[in-house]
């Protein structure tokens, strides 16, 4: 949770209290229906959910931990200190297209950042139903921000006069239920009791439901003290009775000690001994709805219903039998949890749309095998399930019953929903449909938001085919491009090995569904490989018999190529899934267009790169060098890290540097620091005039951009050396006996600040079998992470890396290079550009080697 345990553990329940309170206020500020509060983290640049209210927990996983430079609403808040309001999903879209891709739903939200005098703890979040305009959400955003700053001051005496902060969150979130609607709310909870021990484990439901002086685990007496203090006999005896196999046949209802009605049913959890063992029980707050319930309990539909938290209060007897458990198994249980086979992303999907959306939510269920408990089915029923849910302010009651064969199918054939490829087709006798997923509807989000981290053809490719499997379960896929009037294959997966070598290289004029659905601007479906053969019975064909779609890739009316989406089996294409895979090519054309764009720029710029930077290091019989250049992983524009080594008198110069920013004036920059560099080097000047030069020079050019360096002049006959640095990481250098350290060269600010800054000369001397190492940033910076502690790693990695040659066996310094960039060269989400130069003095003639 958060820090503070030192003081006795007030501190984490008074931050406890504190964000409780402000989110259950928030949440009736702005009439919401889910809250929660982000709170720093100790990494540096991580957000924790806190506290949730409204929501279960596991349902909101994906969301518990956000990087405050991630492409969310909450980061922005955080980052920006300023408020955030989506009035809808169509604004949410428009702005976070990939937190409206995680939770495709219609609802309105609100970010409201809890700044202090000092820093900014965290952020205040709400979602509430829909508006249809940003300015029906201020008042609401108004007294949010009222919250937000009582809040932000309140934290900020909580870090008073410490030195670390106490004001962070580093667990799971707190999820509670939301603040009361106004009218009276029927709750549920479970506990366990082992008679062995006569202990009893309350459940967090059941522990609310008792009030705040229920502790997680209580002796028996204390339990029926608290809940049945007049009729505490009766549940330990009917608790010892279900423990010996004798189960109570009636439900219990006890009295509290404020005369409150409490229903109980007990029973022996699966594989429990005849005799003896752990004994379960649900406890209900029955309150007026025992007609209701009643009333309910005699209908044929399933009936159920859960609190905001996701435990069932209610399930009817019909339910309990379509669910495949008892009554008692499943109150007071989390949905999920007392329905294992529910506990699936494409349910969670649909829970979590009922509980933020006021609409109605309908879909399917598959029950595994012999769920059903009856001996013998109803007429046209099966396995699926036709699962409806509707959400209120405090409840969300849900309905269940078999699919049949007559309206059910009706509707399955109107809405046109075609079976995802790996599932079981329901037999004649049970037309259920599939198990549902994430609406197609919302592809074109998803795959939107994927592509965006895509930049190769490549890569783009790879999104391409895993989103579209994981949507229409689709194991063939092909992506030709056009270029110069032919297609060309660019990716393949799926099709047997050599088939499309017959298909590359075809000109547009050919006979071909990916030439003519590129040409005629209209894709192709084929529910089979026998269509698809009556339709072009020249084209060589693969030995399955499954369905194939073409689509045409056309970016802002130009042609790009076709995409081939195959599967393994016949099937038919729904009306809304052709106008997703369309809507879907048109994302995947100006994604391929770009990226070749890309592709063809990145090599104009490596090119540029490569001219800037040395082609070839210079001689000397008692110097070995080795340089290294690594481009970022991310964005193609050049750089401005380099190298250098320049003959300077009767020396060498060693010099590296690092220009802020990338891209055309970044690296025209860091070729006139290079040059001039050059010039000062070549007239024999010291490091310390040579820095305070160049400052002046980019002083003078002003291009708007600073630069770091370092420059060390080396004799390598005597190993003296004189070095200056600007703002730039301090060398490392490994002496002959293995022994690495940092070299303390006091520095000045970095060139073109200030023209007047100065730049301390500093001697040292390397001896024979010695290695000098000048990196830039790029090799030891990483996000969340302390720049000392990259330092550390690459002197660690220096000095295991050996002495270079010559000695027998000892690796060359070109190998010791390649050695320290390893890691950083298979690193896929590097940003920055890495520059290494090594130099290593060698012994001279007659010296010890």
């Amino acid at each position: 949770m958060s820090a503070g345990a030192e003081d006795g553990g007030r501190t984490p329940e008074r931050l406890t209290a504190l964000l409780l309170d402000a989110c259950a206020r928030s949440i009736g500020a702005a009439d919401g229906r889910v809250g929660g509060v982000y709170l720093r983290s100790r990494a540096p640049g991580l957000l924790r959910l806190a506290v949730l209210a409204g929501l279960p927990g596991p349902l909101f996983r994906p969301w518990w931990r956000l990087h405050s430079d991630s492409p969310f609403p909450v980061a922005d808040a955080f980052r920006r200190g300023v408020r955030v309001l989506l009035p809808d999903a169509a604004e949410t879209m428009r702005r976070y297209p990939q937190f409206a891709a995680g939770l495709p739903f219609p609802f309105g939200s609100l970010f409201v950042p809890v700044a202090g005098a000092e820093r900014t703890h965290g952020v205040l979040t709400v979602l509430r139903p829909a508006v249809a305009d940003a300015a029906e959400l201020l008042d609401g955003a108004d007294r949010m921000a009222r919250i937000s700053q009582e809040l932000g001051a309140a934290l900020d005496r909580l870090d008073a006069g410490r030195e670390e902060p106490a004001v962070a969150w580093e667990g799971e979130p707190l999820s509670v239920p939301p603040p009361a609607s106004g009218r009276r709310r029927q709750r549920a909870g479970s506990f366990a009791w082992d008679p062995d021990t006569d202990s009893v484990t309350l459940d967090e439901p059941l522990r609310t439901l008792l009030g705040p002086a229920a502790a997680p685990t209580v002796a028996l007496g204390a339990l029926t003290a608290v809940m049945a203090p007049g009729d505490g006999h009766r549940l330990s005896a009917a608790l010892r009775e279900t423990a010996a196999g004798r189960p109570p046949h009636l439900p219990l209802y006890v009295r509290t000690a404020d005369g409150s009605l409490r229903l109980v049913e007990l029973w022996r959890p699966q594989g429990a001994p005849p005799v003896g063992g752990p004994v379960r029980g649900s406890v209900r707050d029955p309150f007026a709805a025992a007609v209701a319930d009643a009333a309910a309990d005699l209908l044929p539909e399933g009936i159920f219903c859960l609190d905001r938290m996701g435990t069932l209060v209610y399930v009817n007897p019909r339910a309990a039998e379509l669910l495949g458990r008892s009554r008692a198994e499943l109150l007071g249980r989390p949905l999920w949890e007392a329905v294992p086979w529910l506990d699936q992303p494409a349910y969670g999907d649909h829970l979590r749309g009922a509980l933020l959306s006021p609409e109605p939510v309908r879909f399917h269920v598959r029950r595994p095998p012999g769920t059903g408990r009856r001996t013998a089915p109803r007429p046209f029923e099966g396995d699926w399930l036709v699962t409806s849910l509707y959400a209120g302010p405090d409840f969300l009651t849900g309905t269940l019953r078999p699919a049949n064969r007559g309206a059910d199918v009706s509707a399955k054939r109107g809405a046109e929903r075609a079976t995802p490829e790996g599932e079981t087709e329901p037999e004649p006798d049970d037309p259920g449909p599939p198990i549902a997923s994430t609406s197609p509807r919302y592809r074109p989000i998803v795959l939107a938001v994927a592509l965006t981290e895509a930049v190769t053809a490549h890569q783009v490719s790879a999104v391409v085919f895993r989103e579209l499997q994981s949507a229409f379960g689709g194991r063939r896929l092909a992506l030709y491009v056009l270029q110069d009037r032919r297609m060309h294959l660019a990716w393949e997966t799926g099709f047997p090995p050599g088939f499309l070598a017959a298909l590359q290289d075809v000109p547009l004029d050919a006979r071909l569904p990916g030439v003519e659905a590129l040409t005629g601007g209209r894709p192709l479906f084929f529910d089979s490989m026998h269509d698809l053969a009556a339709a072009y019975p020249e084209m060589p064909l693969d030995a399955t018999v499954g369905a194939r779609a073409y689509l045409p890739l056309i970016a802002s009316g130009r042609p790009v190529g076709s995409c081939i989406l195959g599967f393994d089996r016949a099937r038919g294409f729904s009306a809304e899934e052709r106008s997703v895979l369309t809507a879907l090519a048109g994302l995947i054309a100006h994604a391929m267009e770009k990226a070749r764009r890309y592709e063809s720029e990145t090599a104009l710029a490596r090119g540029l790169q490569g001219v800037l930077l040395p082609r070839r290091l210079p001689e000397h019989p008692l110097l070995e060098t080795a340089g290294r250049y690594l481009p970022g992983t991310q964005g193609m524009e050049v750089g401005g890290d380099w190298y250098d080594v320049v003959a300077s008198g009767d020396g060498m110069a060693l010099v590296i540097g690092d220009v802020q920013g990338h891209g055309v004036q970044a690296a025209a920059t860091m070729g006139q620091l290079r040059s001039a560099v050059r010039a000062f080097a070549l007239g024999d000047r010291s490091p310390d005039e040579v820095m305070n030069g160049v400052n002046h020079l980019l002083t003078d050019l002003d291009p708007g951009l600073f630069a770091s360096c370092c420059y060390i002049r080396l004799d390598p006959a005597t190993g003296r050396a004189r070095a200056a640095r600007a703002g730039h990481p301090p060398p490392l250098l490994r002496h002959p006996d293995g022994r690495t350290g940092t070299l303390d060269l006091p520095g000045g600010v970095v060139l073109g600040v200030d023209p007047h800054a100065s730049y301390p000369l500093t001697e040292f001397r390397i001896q024979p079998g010695a290695v000098l190492a000048l990196y830039t940033d790029g090799l030891v910076e990483r996000p969340g992470t302390d720049i000392d502690e990259g330092i550390t790693a690459l002197r660690l990695a220096l000095g295991a890396a050996g002495a270079p040659a010559p000695r027998p066996g000892s690796p060359a310094l070109a190998e010791v290079a390649d050695r320290l960039i390893v890691s950083a060269r298979h690193t896929a989400d590097r940003r920055d550009d890495i520059a290494l130069l090594l130099a290593a003095r060698r012994p001279g003639p007659g010296g010890p080697r």
